[in-house]
């Protein structure tokens, strides 16, 4: 039932303040200037509570932003082991930023606000956040609010949605030409590090990252299969890697002379390290006179390869573990000549030579 109490305000005017009370729920209250809204307010908020439609909206106002976070940093944090960390840092910067607000008051204007200064501000090395930075912080918080509503029913939308993420240049698409690729091998073979050679093979011929072929052991090596199971990769699924040609042979010669006190394929002092690579790697980009060159450009190489021999952007997402297609559209001008070959047979075979 709800309860409509006229007010008069110490300079003369009207207030109207509205409660509604219905058994097993808490009163919801509300003032007004105008006694026709106190009433339409009255009806709406009634409704709302029997049809089970204002719980949300009650929870908002009693949940701060701050609260939100640190449930969820405690509840769904630890399900996301490789992300926690970093993700928790960002967490914090939003709960240090507009922590204080309950829920209901965190608007998108408020949120839009707020990536405005992350991006103006700068980094521990005295540059600006990045773009990419900015769409991490928001996507961060914006997951902590799609469980709050889905999930904890806290309130009735996430905010962050509709929130315009900053737009993040095109992904960069840096491998090796047909004239640095033979350099930068026989600089690995030169290497103090015996192990260099096979590893960068083993990354250019399968698309593994550095990080999935350093961890590796030989449980994860099926040489009857010729193959490489990935059991712990970077967007959570199990992979299955083809391994051909050159890299299956270093493999296999590998295989012959693996460390007994340790499982990885490539080791370091500690056997239960994997060995470091900086140093060894630095010495070969430099010897091969490579210019802006990263490990992780052989990631690439190898997507690129396997774009200009014909491969589709399905074909090159399974290799390289991608879930969706998006990531491995920037090698797609590199397939256009196997593409027009495709065209023109399909025409052939339709028309024939006309």
């Amino acid at each position: 039932m709800a309860y409509i109490q006229e007010r008069t305000t110490k300079d003369g005017k009207k207030r109207y303040r509205v409660q509604v009370r219905l058994k097993g729920f808490p009163v919801q209250t509300e003032t007004f200037e105008r006694k026709t809204d106190a009433k339409r307010w009255a009806q709406q908020t009634e409704s709302a509570i029997q049809e089970g439609r204002h719980f949300k909206t009650t929870a908002s106002k009693k949940h701060t932003l701050g609260e939100m976070i640190d449930r969820y940093i405690e509840l769904i944090l630890p399900t996301k082991p490789k992300s926690r960390e970093v993700q928790e840092g960002q967490l914090k910067w939003w709960k240090t930023e507009i922590g204080v607000y309950t829920l209901c008051d965190v608007t998108p204007a408020m949120v839009g606000e707020c990536r405005d200064k992350l991006l103006q501000g700068k980094t521990n090395k005295g540059t600006l956040r990045t773009p990419a930075t900015g769409v991490r912080y928001l996507a961060a918080l914006s997951h902590a609010f799609s469980v709050a509503v889905n999930e904890w029913g806290w309130l009735d939308d996430n905010p962050v949605r509709k929130v315009k993420k900053p737009v993040e240049p095109r992904g960069r698409v840096r491998f090796l030409s047909e004239e640095e690729r033979p350099a930068l091998l026989a600089a690995c073979k030169q290497s103090h590090n015996k192990s260099l050679y096979a590893i960068v093979v083993l990354a250019l011929s399968s698309g593994m990252r550095y990080s999935e072929i350093m961890t590796l052991t030989w449980k994860d090596v099926d040489l009857v299969r010729d193959c490489i199971i990935l059991q712990d990769t970077k967007n959570g699924e199990r992979r299955n890697v083809p391994i051909a040609g050159h890299a299956l042979d270093l493999l296999k010669e590998h295989s012959k002379v693996r460390r007994l006190d340790t499982q990885l394929l490539f080791p370091g002092g500690d056997p239960k390290s994997p060995m470091d690579l900086r140093k060894s790697w630095k010495n070969a980009i430099e010897k091969a006179q490579l210019s802006d060159f990263h490990f992780h450009d052989l990631r690439h190489s190898a997507a690129s390869y396997l774009a200009m021999n014909g491969a589709t952007t399905v074909d090159i997402a399974d290799v390289l573990g991608h879930k969706t297609l998006a990531m491995v559209k920037r090698y797609s001008h590199l397939s256009e000549q196997h593409t027009s070959k495709v065209v023109a047979s399909m025409n052939e075979k339709i028309f024939g030579g006309r």
